[in-house]
């Protein structure tokens, strides 16, 4: 069992609202890698942050998508920081990763720089954001199959652009 697709990106590119949108019209089921983890834990992940610490999350967080690539046959959305971590990293080869990529300015538009994001609460959360999307794009884009950009296009579109990625794939493996 492997997901059919697993949608990585910074916060803002949509994976969630996607992800949803696309195991509709594939007809799979959604899950996403904070989702898992807040349900095992009970908590949100802006208080694991606070409480256990980013290091504690991450932990959490590989185990998480570890086990969803391993028992889920959906569509996976991971965490913005989760392919930052060397074993996702490592467990997404061979997974139909796609990056849904996202500029600075609709970025900040789309997340609106709130405190439920843990990395971009602080004194200047543009700069953070800014400086998270710098280190985390090579890795992204290591990690990818595909990069769908999705400034200027809605959540139906994106859906559209990720259906056509993952058509010549799913062609190839007979689905």
């Amino acid at each position: 069992m492997s997901p059919v697709a697993v949608l990585v990106g910074p916060p803002g590119a949509g994976k969630s609202t996607v992800g949803e949108l696309l195991a509709d019209r594939l007809g799979v089921g959604f899950t996403d890698s904070d989702a898992i983890v807040e349900a095992r834990t009970g908590r949100v992940i802006s208080d694991i942050f606070l409480s256990d610490g980013e290091a504690a999350f991450r932990v959490m967080e590989r185990e998480a998508v570890a086990s969803a690539l391993a028992e889920h046959d959906g569509v996976l959305a991971l965490g913005g920081g989760a392919p930052m971590t060397e074993g996702v990293r490592a467990d997404l080869e061979g997974h139909p990763v796609v990056f849904l990529a996202v500029g600075l300015a609709a970025g900040v538009r789309r997340v609106g720089l709130s405190t439920a994001r843990p990395l971009l609460a602080g004194v200047n959360p543009r700069a953070t954001f800014s400086a998270l999307l710098q280190e985390r794009l090579p890795v992204y884009r290591a990690v990818a199959r595909h990069e769908i950009a999705t400034d200027s296009l809605d959540p139906e579109a994106v859906v559209d652009a990720v259906l056509a990625a993952l058509r010549p794939e799913a062609d190839r493996a007979g689905r």
